[in-house]
């Protein structure tokens, strides 16, 4: 009776899984291409200053609670 269980729920996994695999290719396919743009480059300035900010914001806060102990 255990086996049982297990196999029906092997095969919804499976027939899950091959449902989500199918609907994506499907829906990969239906886009369009990119433009080809040889001189396009991915515009990661803004989000490194951030992190860059956030990371000395970051370490000045450790550098100041650690100071401020002795």
């Amino acid at each position: 009776m255990k086996g049982t269980h297990y196999s029906v729920l092997i095969l919804c996994v499976v027939g899950c899984v091959l449902c989500f695999f199918v609907l994506g290719v499907y829906s990969a396919a239906a886009q369009p291409p990119p433009p080809h743009d040889p001189n396009s480059v991915a515009p990661i300035d803004g989000g490194l200053t951030l992190l860059l900010g956030a990371g000395a914001a970051a370490a000045a806060w450790k550098y100041r609670s650690v100071n401020s102990r002795k």
